[in-house]
């Protein structure tokens, strides 16, 4: 289960943009009273941003050695009383549902599915460390009052998993999660504001186990001080079965909120009674580290359109290309270019005269990070002349070669615009 929680933290220097108008202007996502406050709706634009997203943090997975599975969104009340959550976290839980003379609720996080799917087979230490991921629905019941945007909702996408491991592998685990979300930041060009060692603090909402928390915020105390990472311990923010590191960042007006997290969590192997057979022969009990490389999807998005104000990356850019035929005559070759894109899995669109001057169509599509104008003589010999989102106008090329350079550049997903000659990732 991953925390969300936000801080006033004023740790920005560049401008920053509010996702809430940005998105709508843009078109990316939106809101709608009958559907109701906390549960934005995905237009296309918003859509392929977030599917390119998803696909590039299951693809970081496979690479890293993760299963992906599917649960459903709903359990049973008993679940969470087993989990700790009915009696830690109902605040934040949708009321339970009666069905059928049993209670059922939407879940508020994804680790106890996740603890039942490892317990439904039988597991060896040589199995270990089992690293079970999904992009899975979750549910908060946020105060209306907090909520907009894709930051403060009542419906998460989360990208989770629980790695399940002994105890000699979590650190190895933890510091692996970790690189992970620094490559994934590095390709979406995050910057992160500050590592927080989250411990918990006082009163009864974490669960009592002096020497379990200990153990806990040993390994990932030493965790972060072998990364390198300058950090900072703050008291209050664990979450109730475990410590954890939070990855946090800032919007524009220096409101802090956790983005990725890694948990160390010996409390649910515990009341699931989950267990491997050792070297030994014996039961012995895992270890659950809890990791999440981009957090909740919606969080994510929020945060790239306000940091980008719309001008994307070229891999995750809605509309890649733009293409400008100058006349009319044009026209015909230009549709024949973004079918070319679209085979070569590259989002392309015309933007015909019907929609004004050259000049007028080339501010219109300042956004897309790559135009390509067609005159009389780049249709003549199947040629095209770039323009790049930082103003760069390239002389004009085969059209061929233009779309592959463009291609190797999405590929390696990179914040570089033009590189002359691109390796693949």
């Amino acid at each position: 289960m991953h925390d969300h929680p936000m801080h006033d933290h004023p740790m920005h220097d560049h401008p920053m943009h509010d996702h809430r108008k940005l998105g709508r202007e843009l078109g990316l996502f939106d809101t709608d009273p009958l559907i109701g406050s906390g549960l934005p709706y995905w237009l296309p634009d918003g859509a392929v941003i977030r599917h390119t997203l998803e696909e590039y943090i299951r693809d970081a997975e496979r690479r890293a050695g993760y299963r992906h599975v599917y649960s459903p969104v709903l359990g049973k009340r008993e679940l969470y009383e087993i989990s700790g959550h009915w009696s830690h976290y109902s605040d934040d839980m949708f009321p339970p549902m009666d069905l059928g003379g049993e209670q059922v609720v939407l879940r508020p996080s994804l680790c106890p599915h996740h603890a039942l799917i490892y317990r439904s087979r039988s597991h060896s230490y040589r199995e270990l460390p089992l690293r079970v991921a999904e992009l899975g629905g979750m549910y908060r019941s946020e105060l209306s009052g907090v909520l907009g945007g894709l930051t403060r909702v009542r419906a998460i996408q989360l990208n989770d998993a629980h790695i399940f491991c002994t105890l000699d592998q979590v650190a190895a685990e933890a510091a692996g999660a970790l690189e992970m979300i620094g490559r994934a930041y590095a390709a979406l060009g995050i910057r992160p504001v500050r590592y927080r060692l989250s411990l918990p603090g006082a009163g009864g909402k974490y669960v009592a186990a002096p020497e379990m928390w200990r153990r806990a915020t040993a390994m990932l105390t030493d965790v972060l001080d072998r990364s390198g990472l300058p950090y900072e311990a703050v008291e209050g923010e664990a979450a109730f079965y475990g410590p954890k590191i939070d990855v946090q960042i800032a919007d524009g007006a220096g409101r802090e909120a956790t983005l990725s997290t890694v948990q160390v969590d010996f409390h649910q192997p515990e009341q699931f009674d989950l267990h491997y057979i050792g070297p030994d022969g014996g039961r012995h009990r895992p270890v659950m580290v809890h990791r999440s490389i981009i957090g909740s999807v919606e969080r994510a998005v929020a945060h790239l359109i306000e940091v980008y104000g719309g001008a994307f990356p070229a891999w995750l850019a809605p509309t890649q290309v733009v293409v400008l035929p100058v006349t009319e005559a044009e026209l015909p070759r230009a549709e024949a270019l973004v079918r070319r894109c679209a085979e070569l899995g590259l989002r392309a669109e015309v933007s015909g005269p019907e929609h004004g001057s050259l000049g007028a169509r080339v501010r219109a599509a300042r956004l897309a990070p790559y135009q390509a104008v067609i005159g009389a003589k780049e249709a003549a010999g199947d040629e095209i002349a770039l323009r790049l989102r930082d103003g760069r106008a390239l002389d004009a090329m085969p059209a061929a070669e233009a779309l592959a350079r463009i291609g190797d550049l999405v590929a390696a997903r990179t914040t570089a615009l033009w590189e002359p000659a691109v390796q693949r990732a």
